[in-house]
């Protein structure tokens, strides 16, 4: 198995935790030394192991926001 190596450039936050203790994370990471990215995925609480995740370059990031500040909630109830 493919060794990946990461960096957590910036902790951003954690947006939840489930009854196993993994945390649902938003963080700026640098994947096998490269540019760093935003990236959302689970992790355990000594980040170990992780889930599946999706990244954002920096238009990806931005793009993301914009759609985030135009979200109506209302949907999500």
């Amino acid at each position: 198995m493919i060794e990946i190596k990461y960096e957590i450039v910036q902790h951003v936050a954690v947006i939840s935790e489930n009854s196993r203790g993994w945390k649902k994370e938003v963080n700026i990471i640098s994947w096998n030394d490269r540019k760093p990215k935003l990236d959302i995925r689970e992790w355990t609480g000594d980040r170990e192991k992780m889930s599946k995740g999706v990244t954002f370059n920096k238009e990806e990031a931005q793009e993301l926001k914009n759609a985030i500040m135009n979200l109506d909630l209302k949907v999500l109830e």
